[in-house]
């Protein structure tokens, strides 16, 4: 076991100023910083000066911001992935055979980390990419993915309170999203309807290695049409599982 005084403090609140920053809060200032992370102001000045000088942070004079020298951290992580590398070939296939956007994700804690993606016409605002973070409650990989754990460790991860509303449609009581969850591990898939964006819908599957562990997610995620969002299911899970079957004789 880690002893308290292996970990370096300092790095362990340099990464908490890192994460702080999202699509959502992609300028901050030092108070809002310090608000987020927990951290004093002081302490929080300090992690983003250091930032700032090694090139990791820009600031205004008021506002820090991550430049794009932070995504070095993601990519090293991302090249020695070997996930990544096998999926991609055949989320490509995929994506040319329904003509429609695939990804593959992974869970980190509350939120879903995007490892691959074929798109062929953007479905949201913001552009995913590998790297890319969406909250797992209201996702349709991070359902497959929820499902897949333990409840103890589901209920830790959506807390008591409600959670964050993206859209109208969005679940947000913590026991509506497990009783979603258990209909997911029932069918074996998850069907999002509009919940993470207006006029998204997304359906995905739970990709299992050579044990029959699941590892991550797949999906396809496409505008909202006319049709019923069950709709969904009829049309790609079948085309979804060929290509689940492939990855599990792939991956370890």
């Amino acid at each position: 076991m880690t002893s308290e005084r292996d970990i370096m403090g300092g790095l362990a609140k340099g990464l908490a100023v890192i994460e702080c920053f999202t699509a959502e809060a992609p300028r901050q200032t030092i108070s809002e910083v310090a608000q987020t992370t927990g951290l004093d102001r002081a302490t929080a000045r300090r992690c983003l000066l250091t930032l700032a000088h090694h090139g990791y942070a820009a600031y205004d004079g008021k506002f820090f911001t991550l430049t794009p020298r932070i995504l070095r951290l993601g990519t090293a992580c991302l090249a020695t992935m070997p996930l990544p590398q096998v999926v991609q070939p055949l989320l490509d296939r995929l994506s040319q055979r329904i003509g429609e956007s695939t990804s593959v994700s992974i869970l980190d804690e509350a939120e879903i980390v995007y490892v691959a993606r074929a798109a062929q016409r953007r479905v949201m605002s913001i552009a995913l990419m590998p790297g890319s973070r969406l909250p797992a409650y209201c996702t349709s990989m991070g359902r497959v993915l929820l499902a897949a754990l333990p409840e103890e460790d589901v209920r830790t991860i959506l807390g008591p309170s409600p959670l964050p509303a993206r859209t109208p449609r969005t679940i947000t009581d913590p026991e509506a999203v497990m009783a979603e969850l258990d209909r997911v591990r029932a069918q074996g898939h998850a069907v999002i309807d509009q919940e993470v964006e207006i006029g998204l819908r997304s359906l995905a599957v739970p990709v299992l290695n050579a044990r029959g562990q699941v590892v991550a997610a797949l999906n396809v995620g496409l505008a909202a049409g006319a049709g019923p969002a069950e709709a969904l299911a009829r049309r790609f899970l079948p085309a979804l599982k060929e290509i689940r079957a492939e990855l599990q004789g792939l991956l370890n």
